[in-house]
This record gives structure tokens, C-alpha cells and sequence, in this order.
């Protein structure tokens, strides 16, 4: 049993309690918070061995063997240093870093270190999200041409959304999933990035849209908002039909059209618990075969999100601290 320990107690990270206490290969032995009463509490609710009050006394803990860090992501970057620095493996939920330049700190270190390093963006390891990408690869529904995303929750009252000391905004909170749709589906050739956003009077962005231009001519059209719900759809069109996904954030139904609007066959799939596990899965096999980063999310695909995140900031005119 692979034993993890996780970093923060709020709701991400019960949601992954709950998932290693379903799955078979992982057990949940120590959970760190600020607050040790917090942490106690969190520890008896999901059958976790050790609770800590401090976050280094975790990563101190010889039978630690992967932290999942669940802060928000303003406090990403000194948290998971820290644990890459006791030679700790990570799995850090998303978005990775405050910018580029701390995920590039971040990587380099693992490398350096030779130790596993990973985004928990969970979309990117369900096996549903490539079974997707396979089959608009397939050609049933001809040439690719363009994908529409749409994310949004009504969320724009939450302090981790509105504040940029804590990398607030629709983009960092809801924009990577499209981002990481458009990336899964249509590929990196990505030669403009056309946008626009409304902020709040703290400077960071309530709702946006984003265009990415590939070369061959495709392209991706963007939009997240924290002020209002939307139908989270996702649609890729091709020249001979289309495939309509049901929740970009957290896939289980893909219907295929023909080009007249005909439906023709739907593909389901759903977690074995929550979604989750895919990540965890993830991680201990990469770390048993000596690897420091999974094949479903590698260092550079994190890299390039993070670049495209730093120019959307940059053209806004949205800024962190950190940055």
C-alpha cells in the first residue's frame, strides 16, 4: 500500500481522502494542516494514521510516499519546494504554480533532485479524456477544424476566486480546463492567442474569452466565468460531423453528430470512484518505475500551460504578488 499524506484540509482535499480510502494501492496516513485540531479532526473522519500541525512535520515523515499538496496556489510553490527538498514525490493540485517562472524553479529542482513531480489536473489522466482525443484522431468526424469550451460556477463569493494574493480569477480557477482540452485534443501548434476579459475592482478576471489559432488553420474558442453556471459543454467539429462532451471539467458522455446534426452513437464512461484515483494511479506507478513525471501531464506540457496562462495575465493587465 502506497502511503500518502496530504497537504491542507479543506474540500479538494477530502475529495481526495475519500478517494484513497476507495482505492486498493494507496492508504491515507498522514494529513498536514495549519490548524493540528483541523488536522486531527480531518484524520479521524477519513482513517489517516498521523495528523501534523505543520506542513515540514509532514514531509519530515520517513513513511511518507507521495504528498498531495491542496492549498491554494498562491502557496504552491513554497510548499511543494519544501517537500522536493526532503526528497518527497508530489502530486500538486491545480493550477501549478502563480506563474512560469516558479514552475520552471519548481521542475528544475525535481530534475535536479530526481524526484517525482506532477499537476493534479484530473482531467488529463481519465482514461474517458483519451478515449476522446482518439476518437476525433480516429477521422470520424473528418478534418478537425474548430472546439468551443465553456466553464462556469457561480463562485465569484469565494475569497480564493476574487483575491490576488491568493491567484484569483476564472482563469486560474476554471480557464486550465479548456486550456488543457484544446491542448489534449488539437495539439501545441498553437500560433496566436487572441483574448479578453472583465476584472474585478482587485484587478483579477471575473470572466474571459480566449481564441488559440493553430497553424494548419484550427481553432479552439475559450470561455470561463465565476459569476454565473453555464452547461460546461465542450464540442469539436470536424468537416464530415461533431462530438459534443457533456462537462469539460469532469467528462463522462460524448455524443457524435453527423453534418446533419443527425446523432449517431454516444460513448460513456464513468469513474471507478471519483476521478481522482487516475492521478494517484498515476503517480505510484511513474515513482515505481523511477520516473519524476507522468506521461499523462510531463513537465513540459505543465511549462507551456503555465507560459500561456503568464501571456493571457500579461494582456490583461492581471497581476499577482508573486509575479
Amino acid at each position: 500500500m502506497f502511503k500518502i499524506g496530504i497537504i491542507g484540509a479543506g474540500h479538494i482535499a477530502e475529495k481526495m481522502a475519500y478517494t484513497v480510502q476507495c482505492m486498493e494501492n494507496a492508504s491515507c496516513y498522514a494529513v498536514a494542516s495549519r490548524s493540528l485540531s483541523k488536522a486531527e479532526a480531518f484524520a479521524v473522519k477519513y482513517g489517516f494514521e498521523k495528523a501534523y500541525g505543520s506542513y515540514e512535520e509532514l514531509a519530515n515523515d520517513p513513511e511518507v510516499q507521495l504528498i498531495y499538496v491542496a492549498t491554494p496556489t498562491s502557496h504552491h510553490y513554497e510548499q511543494v519546494r519544501m517537500c522536493l527538498m526532503h526528497d518527497k514525490p508530489v502530486l500538486c493540485e491545480k493550477t501549478f504554480t502563480a506563474n512560469a517562472k516558479e514552475a520552471e524553479a519548481l521542475i528544475a529542482l525535481a530534475r535536479e533532485r530526481n524526484v517525482y513531480l506532477a499537476e493534479a489536473i484530473w482531467t488529463r489522466y481519465m482514461p474517458f479524456s483519451k478515449t476522446i482525443t482518439e476518437w476525433v484522431n480516429s477521422g470520424i468526424i473528418g478534418q478537425p477544424k474548430m472546439l468551443i469550451a465553456n466553464l462556469c460556477y457561480p463562485v465569484e463569493h469565494k475569497e480564493r476566486v476574487i483575491r490576488p494574493e491568493l491567484c484569483g480569477g476564472a482563469l486560474f480557477d476554471l480557464g486550465v480546463y479548456p486550456i488543457n482540452l484544446a491542448l489534449m485534443v488539437f495539439g501545441h501548434d498553437v500560433v496566436d492567442v487572441s483574448s479578453a476579459c472583465v476584472k474585478n475592482d482587485l484587478g483579477v478576471d471575473l470572466q474571459n474569452s480566449m481564441t488559440l489559432t493553430y497553424g494548419d488553420g484550427r481553432m479552439a474558442m475559450l470561455q470561463t466565468s465565476v459569476r454565473f453556471a453555464s452547461d460546461r459543454k465542450g464540442i469539436i467539429f470536424g468537416d464530415k460531423g461533431y462530438i459534443v462532451i457533456d462537462n469539460i471539467n469532469n467528462p463522462q458522455h460524448a455524443t457524435l453528430f453527423n453534418s446533419f446534426q443527425v446523432q449517431l452513437t454516444t460513448r460513456s464512461e464513468t469513474p471507478r470512484f471519483t476521478g481522482f484515483e487516475y492521478q494517484v494511479e498515476a503517480a505510484i506507478r511513474a515513482i515505481t518505475e523511477g520516473k519524476i513525471e507522468p506521461d499523462d501531464m510531463p513537465h513540459e506540457e505543465i511549462l507551456r500551460v503555465m507560459r500561456m496562462l503568464d501571456k493571457l495575465k500579461k494582456d490583461w493587465g492581471v497581476r499577482f504578488p508573486m509575479d
